[in-house]
């Protein structure tokens, strides 16, 4: 039975919430700061069976709606729910909600009931359509695709390409001309995308001269075979300055309807932060296993002291005992005993002083120095120790612990023993205190009467051994910093797979803390389905293979990832005592491959149309021009016929004996009407031959001959206007185009530049050339009417006139524009009203 925050149901009402083809679920308001009708989000108390089916969770979630459905704010259900449990009746809701996992239509209701919220719900994609719904929405369906067919066709490739979760670009040609690029591809060019439309790659890219990707390219495009390539370095530039960065990237060929090759597509993910912190890794690893050595090689040093401490302490111990035997004969046989003490504190004596560790003995409560073997003599050179108290031969010890143990032993007689025991002592060539560590035993000495007379100590100076573990534990807590700051999870797995280190990048992924995972097995950890898929690898590591791998972990039914993953075996002495994990969560990458894959396969669907509406257009295109030519040849023979019965007509008013007043007015708008017929007629002949113009021979043209014979054709009109004339064609003197056309250009722009002055002001006339990269610009630059910016994009449209006051066909900017595009240049303009304009035309070199 569900547990119930209130009070459960009876036995009818659990059975209606099980039977319930609706989905019922009781909410909880979590309250803000502000107080309880703050409502800041809600807490799930029970779903019932259809609610779990329908949302795919479990009877009592332990996250909260908002932690579920974060869009459930924009998509207006939050508001829904609150307004709800602050009104007084049953509301209703519908939403079509397309978020978070979910595609459905829900229809919504919820009241209050008590403290918590009643929803009940049901969903349109949990019930079987009928035919004639299913029919219904198939129509609508299509209908729809029909209308927005042309829309997402133009904005598919654009779409694609910025919303693309890596970086995407597609070239063409043997240039490798940059065609189509997103924000995350010029990020990492290190270009902006107005710089790199439209020009080759190692011209827009300098820097990948020399580095063997556009070769790649080349060979892709040649053979047709896709090549990828997995962490691959590139040196490029950013932020001004060239460093080295890796990359995961697919170069794939694309080819229209026919086969044809269009372009390549360059498909690249930046992997350079999980390259480094892979190296990262291996020189930690490095270093920790030249820490554990070190640890390893301490351990012993401490063993064998401990070892011999314990040794010495015994045999400290036994002559102790034998000592006070020896006292209690001496009471009992005092004059017989007196020589044999002497001797056997003789040989006490020199057991001391040979003895391998520092022994001193003090005497009476001032613990004057009585004995001191070489040993302990050797911790303090060059001081005087014999009859002295301890303060005076070593003063810095006053208020120091290991002064007050010696007080207290002397005292209650009870033996003190110290391990690492810090005590700072003064160097003797300087005086300076230096931080010296000692083990050591202060034992009390007992007189013939049993009272304490004197400490004896048993001491050894471990300093060494105690700053090389201190480094050590400072190198451990280094890298266990290190191994916390970084985004993938480390640990150590010994021999039984139980995990004997882990980092904090482990809580997050499985929700406990990091050291509640230590003794645990792999397996308990990650689950039956998750350790199936590595069992293989954990034993071929626990055998002394280091490995690298991908794989698909179902950690359970909600939380799925995609690691990268490194074993590295830890081999000590020809033994594998267990392997270092490493592992890099590329779910995000998968899931991007995925999404490249089906983006691939939707731009080739989209490509094969595009193609086969270019074949109409192309057709299109071709009928245009027989039209256009088949019209100008048919409509010349009506013309000429027309225009020969004027002349008829001219001669018979010529000869009439009394021809009418107005006829020769007539006549004369009849033959300029058939005048500007004809000029029409000619000027479509000229579009025609025009756009099928794409490969006219060009050669290298002197601009100074072809400008002054345009000059002398315009001679009336200048000299008509008054214009002036400004040439300096000094920086750059010749183009490379074609002659014919040339004169068409410099003709267009200077007569316009004559044509549409301005009446107050005599026209003044700037033509000039320089160099531009790949190009050469020739400016024409005059002080006439000028344009009004919403103008200029109409500018260079086939018979479009923008001033009527002045005669002409609307051609001429038209056929200036299509000529250069032609030969791989470009026409620019920036004007001003009542200041002029400037036309600069882009000359390729």
């Amino acid at each position: 039975m569900p547990s119930f925050p209130v009070s459960p149901p009876d036995d009818l009402t659990l059975t209606l919430l099980n039977v319930s083809l609706t989905g019922i679920i009781l909410f909880r308001p979590v309250p803000g700061e502000a107080g309880p009708d703050d409502i800041v989000d809600f807490a799930y108390d029970y779903l019932n069976p259809a609610a779990q089916r329908m949302l795919q969770l479990p009877e009592q979630p332990a996250d909260t709606f908002l932690t579920l459905y974060p869009h459930a704010r924009q998509t207006g259900i939050f508001a829904f729910y609150c307004a709800a449990y602050h009104a007084a009746e049953a509301c209703r809701y519908d939403v079509n909600y397309q978020h978070d996992g979910l595609d459905n239509f829900f229809r919504l209701s919820a009241q209050r009931s008590g403290p918590r919220l009643v929803v009940s719900f049901t969903d349109t994609a949990d019930h079987s359509r009928t035919p004639a719904e299913q029919a219904l929405r198939e129509s609508q369906a299509r209908e729809q695709a029909a209308r927005a067919a042309a829309e997402r066709e133009r904005n598919l490739l654009e779409t694609i390409l910025t919303q693309a979760p890596v970086a995407m670009g597609v070239l063409q040609g043997e240039e490798q001309v940059v065609v189509a690029v997103n924000e995350q591809m010029s990020t990492i060019w290190g270009y902006p995308r107005a710089q790199l439309l439209g020009r080759p790659l190692l011209e827009a890219v300098p820097e990948l001269l020399g580095q063997g990707f556009t070769e790649l390219m080349a060979d892709v495009a040649r053979t047709g075979v896709p090549f990828v390539g997995t962490e691959v370095p590139a040196l490029l530039l950013r932020n001004g300055r060239l460093d080295t960065y890796y990359f995961n990237f697919v170069y794939q060929p694309l080819y229209d309807a026919a086969g044809g090759l269009l372009g390549v597509l360059d498909l690249a993910v930046d992997v350079t932060t999980q390259v480094h912190s892979r190296q990262d890794i291996q020189n930690l690893n490095e270093e920790l296993a030249a820490t554990n050595e070190e640890l390893h090689a301490a351990n012993e040093e401490f063993f064998q002291n401990n070892t011999e401490l314990a040794r010495t302490q015994l045999q400290l111990q036994q002559l102790n005992e034998e000592l006070e035997a020896r006292v209690l004969a001496r009471t009992q046989e005092a004059r017989a005993a007196r020589a044999e003490a002497e001797e056997h504190r003789a040989r006490l004596e020199r057991l001391f002083m040979q003895a391998p560790a520092s022994i001193c003995i003090l005497g009476g409560p001032a613990l004057v120095y009585e004995l001191v073997n070489p040993g302990y003599q050797q911790l303090f050179p060059g001081r005087s120790l014999l009859g002295k108290p301890i303060l005076e031969a070593l003063p810095e010890i006053a208020g120091h612990t290991v002064y007050h143990t010696f007080q207290q032993v002397y005292e209650t007689g009870v033996t003190h023993q110290e391990l690492g025991m810090l005590i700072p002592l003064a160097r003797p060539e300087d005086g300076v205190l230096e931080d010296r560590y000692f083990n050591y035993i202060q034992q009390a000495r007992h007189n013939e009467q049993g009272h304490i007379d004197g400490v004896l100590v048993f001491a050894f100076e471990v300093t060494d051994q105690v700053r090389a573990h201190q480094a050590q534990e400072a190198t451990a807590k280094q890298l266990k910093l290190i191994t916390d700051a970084l985004p993938v999870l480390i640990s150590y797995l010994d021999r039984e797979e139980k995990y004997q280190f882990v980092n904090q990048a482990y809580e997050p992924w499985f929700k406990v803390p990091a050291e509640s995972l230590l003794g645990r097995t792999v397996r308990s950890v990650v689950g039956e389905a998750a350790y199936a898929q590595i069992k293989d690898y954990i034993g071929r590591a626990l055998a002394g293979e280091q490995l690298t791998f991908e794989a698909r972990m179902p950690y359970s039914a909600e939380v799925i990832k995609y690691i990268h993953t490194n074993y590295v075996p830890d081999v000590q002495h020809g033994e594998v005592k267990g392997f270092y994990v490493l592992i890099t969560d590329i779910t995000d990458q998968v899931e991007a491959r995925r999404q490249v894959a089906a983006a691939n396969e939707e731009l080739h669907l989209r490509n094969a149309d595009l193609a086969a509406l270019n074949q109409q257009l192309t057709r299109t295109n071709v009928d245009l021009d027989n039209f256009i030519y088949t019209a100008s040849h048919d409509l010349k023979a009506p013309i000429t016929n027309i225009e020969g019965l004027l002349h008829v007509l001219q001669s018979m008013l010529t000869v009439s004996p009394a021809p009418a007043p107005d006829a020769a007015p007539v006549l004369g708008m009849m033959y300029e009407s058939v005048t500007r017929f004809k000029r029409t007629i000619g000027h479509l002949s000229d579009v025609t031959k025009l756009q099928k113009e794409h490969a006219q021979p060009t050669s290298e043209v002197a601009l100074e001959p072809v400008l002054q014979d345009v000059v002398l054709d315009l001679a009336p009109l200048i000299s008509q206007s008054g214009a002036q004339l400004a040439v300096d064609f000094a920086n750059s003197p010749s183009v490379r185009f074609s002659p014919k056309n040339l004169r068409s250009v410099l003709f267009n722009l200077l007569s316009n530049a004559l044509k549409y002055r301005r009446p107050d002001r005599l026209p003044r006339v700037r033509l000039g050339s320089h160099a531009d990269g790949d190009y050469v610009v020739l400016t024409v630059q005059d002080n006439g009417l000028g344009l009004a910016p919403e103008q200029l994009s109409e500018l260079f449209t086939m018979f479009r006139r923008l001033h009527s006051h002045v005669e002409g066909s609307g051609l001429g900017l038209y056929m200036v524009k299509r000529s250069v595009e032609n030969a791989g240049g470009h026409v620019s303009v920036v004007s001003e009203p009542g200041a002029g304009s400037t036309f600069s035309v882009y000359f390729r070199r």
